[in-house]
């Protein structure tokens, strides 16, 4: 598959982590010649923490998880991943699978079962083949390493184009604290928890309750304020380990919740980046909303309007399908107190066209790889910003083939 236009040159250079490694095999479980399995370990006294797709329909795997987030212990723990099958839509099979899985790794690794979490992504209603995972556990443990977490990232790709990662280290009472993590996703992506799998890990120190508290704010600004498609998965998962082995307590540190809030928005944007047939990554900006939840609604409806998204595959600038999206988004809006921006081009104000537009100005505009659309509704303060691509006949393309 061609990379996406828009991918970062290369795979980061990431901070390890202490107390984390990882490794992964091939499984054969969709993909044949590629790595489909990766496994991290977690050291004792890690905080794990987990926010999970609220879709009614959602996998085994992420039952799972949720029902053992928060719970007491501090053992040593492990994230099972698997690509290629989503075990969701497979019932008691399902259940089993996972039920399979996290009973073997724990033998394996010898830890609580409570501890081990897992997560497929790829097809939806075909039985995961979980004896080709168990099978290789012996070998997924002897591969441990520190060092591995861009063969790790690699293997948990479905459509995607390119492996996805991105690390901070930071300074906190003259110590460096780490942060590295990488994600999958490229299309059924929509904002409605984390929108993907997501694994973050970091050394600092902190309590489990308040690792948690700022991974869902940090969600919520992140993750939450992207969308490729607006289908939200079964299977997403965003999960993050803090280990300790720094020594840094971060509960109260601004700092790390900064940089925290770095990794994740690249990350992110990553995946907006990496949209099944993107050839635009896509800024939408809305100000003015009568409240925050106003803005953030009216960007949603900019950013998955196939009319809007279509016309920018075809850098065509057509700022009607931006009013248009704006009056179906269920905000509070007034169609003469909207101004619309294409960049640094002023589009329409007070409910009609510019007498300073000039179409051929935003029409050089849409030809840039990155764009930025604006839009002020002129009630009150509320603000939000929304990432997304293009919709193009790539998209069709991959969707149409993906179980052949």
């Amino acid at each position: 598959m061609k990379t996406s236009p828009l991918a970062p040159e290369s795979f980061p250079n990431l901070p390890a982590i202490g107390g984390v490694r990882f490794s992964s095999i091939a499984a054969g479980i969709k993909y044949q010649d590629r790595a489909d399995v990766m496994l991290a370990e977690i050291a004792e006294g890690s905080a794990i923490a987990g926010v999970f797709t609220r879709s009614a329909t959602r996998s085994a795997a992420v039952l799972d998880c949720q029902a053992k987030i928060g719970l007491p212990g501090a053992g040593a723990g492990a994230i099972l991943v698997n690509s290629g099958n989503a075990n969701a839509f497979t019932g008691r099979n399902g259940q089993n699978a996972v039920k399979q899985l996290t009973h073997a790794v724990s033998t394996t690794l010898n830890i609580e079962e409570a501890r081990v979490f897992t997560a497929s992504t790829g097809v939806i209603g075909e039985p995961l083949p979980f004896d080709k995972i168990t099978e290789k556990l012996d070998e997924l443990q002897a591969g441990l390493s520190g060092g591995s977490i861009k063969e790790a990232a690699e293997a948990i790709r479905t459509t995607d184009t390119f492996a996805k990662g991105a690390g901070k280290t930071i300074t906190i009472d003259g110590k460096s604290v780490n942060i590295s993590g990488f994600a999958k996703g490229s299309g059924m992506i929509a904002p409605d928890m984390a929108t993907m799998l997501v694994y973050i890990f970091t050394d600092a120190k902190i309590s489990q309750t308040a690792l948690q508290s700022i991974l869902k704010a940090q969600c919520d600004l992140t993750f939450n304020c992207i969308t490729v498609d607006s289908d939200t998965s079964t299977s997403d998962s965003l999960m993050m380990a803090a280990t300790g082995t720094s020594g840094v307590d971060v509960s109260d540190s601004v700092t790390f919740n900064d940089a925290l809030h770095e990794v994740m928005l690249d990350l992110a944007h990553q995946v907006v980046r990496d949209g099944e047939g993107a050839t635009k990554f896509v800024e939408v900006r809305v100000s003015g909303a009568a409240t925050n939840d106003d803005a953030h609604k009216v960007a949603l409806a900019i950013a998955n309007s196939p009319l809007v998204k279509t016309a920018i595959a075809g850098q065509d600038p057509n700022w009607g399908r931006v009013v248009m999206a704006v009056g179906k988004s269920g905000a509070q809006a007034d169609r003469d107190r909207l101004t619309i921006h294409f960049g640094d081009i002023l589009v329409a104000e007070n409910g009609w066209v510019s007498p300073k537009y000039k179409e051929e100005d935003a029409a050089a505009y849409m030809q840039n790889q990155d764009l930025v659309i604006s839009t002020d509704l002129g009630i009150a303060g509320g603000m939000a910003t929304v990432w997304t691509c293009d919709l193009t006949h790539g998209y069709i393309e991959i969707n149409a083939d993906y179980r052949s």
